[in-house]
């Protein structure tokens, strides 16, 4: 499959990264595994976890997908050098003391992070959430001396709005200190306020790479919750409700429609929309199933005409 650079990183993935969210929540370590194996077999070569992924699910704190990614590289020799590998800090990990982006956790939570995934390097590391009690300088300062070491080789940020994001290179330029190079927002066919037109043009500009997270809106854009009784099919089942709405089933309609023309499914159409898009580098989706991974491919293959990419943008205005 075709690769791109991410932003101004030397990153080249296949502009489709697995969502680890699921790992050690909706799928143990051996379908972990089994998922992961199909992933790559599939060609495809960027995995995004992050330290906190899965403390919400019952009897989790935290660490739960790292770990099992960590076993997965453990257990295929080689594999870790052909995946780039994508984890967060920032979120609280269990108690007060141990969230935000000061110089003094991150530098406590990168060796955790490269312990869980028995790695001594991480691809691309994120700033979970903005910080506010932190200055961008120390934050950055940090992530240049993770740099240095060869620990981290990109960094990049999770939920900024264009004014966080626009502070952070200034103040990167002004202390000379490494600037985000990659974004990860929500941003989907349903969900695109968080991507706005500032901080798109904003990514635009700085040639700033952009990986979308809830990408089918946490199963919604796969056609597969059309009721209230269908949220009783998955975990994430309650999260989707908001989108049973006006907005949300115009949305299905085009997508079903497109579908139908496509021979695809609709979750295919959603994902594809998503590569379309001019200041989009590649959407995250996770996969619970190997047959979501054989769509992941179908979702590569399909080129939407200029009719098609309309009719879907429109429908979620």
């Amino acid at each position: 499959m075709n690769k791109t650079l991410l932003g101004n990183t030397d990153i080249n993935l296949v502009p489709l990264v697995f969502g680890g969210n699921v790992f050690g929540w909706t799928i143990d370590e051996k379908t972990s595994f089994e998922i992961l194996d199909a992933f790559v077999d599939a060609g495809f070569n960027a995995i995004d976890t992050a330290d906190v992924y899965s403390a919400w699910a019952p009897g989790n704190q935290g660490g739960e997908s790292e770990t099992i990614l960590g076993n997965w590289f453990k257990a295929r020799p080689g594999m870790r050098e052909k995946v780039s590998l994508f984890t967060k800090v920032g979120s609280e990990m269990g108690s007060p003391d141990k969230k935000g982006l000061s110089k003094r956790w991150i530098m406590q939570a990168v060796e955790d992070s490269l312990r869980r995934l028995q790695t001594d390097y991480i691809d691309l590391y994120f700033s979970h959430w903005p910080d506010e009690n932190t200055p961008y300088e120390e934050t950055l300062s940090a992530y240049e001396t993770l740099m240095q070491q060869g620990k981290i080789r990109a960094i990049g940020a999770s939920n900024l709005n264009a004014k966080q994001l626009y502070e952070s290179l200034k103040q990167a330029r002004s202390h000379k200190l490494p600037t985000y190079q990659v974004l990860q927002p929500e941003y989907n066919l349903y969900d695109r306020d968080g991507f706005n037109r500032d901080l798109q043009t904003l990514c635009l500009k700085e040639n700033i790479g952009v990986v979308t997270y809830f990408s089918l809106a946490s199963g919604f854009l796969s056609g597969k919750y059309r009721s209230h009784q269908d949220l009783g099919q998955s975990q994430r089942g309650q999260g989707i409700e908001k989108y049973l709405n006006a907005k949300g089933f115009r949305i299905l309609n085009a997508l079903d429609d497109i579908a139908e023309a496509q021979n695809a499914q609709p979750a295919h159409v959603a994902l594809a929309w998503l590569i379309a898009q001019q200041s989009v580098t590649a959407p995250i989706v996770s996969a619970t199933k190997r047959e979501h991974v054989e769509g992941f491919v179908k979702a590569m293959e399909i080129e939407l005409s200029d009719q098609e990419i309309s009719v879907l943008t429109e429908a979620g205005l």
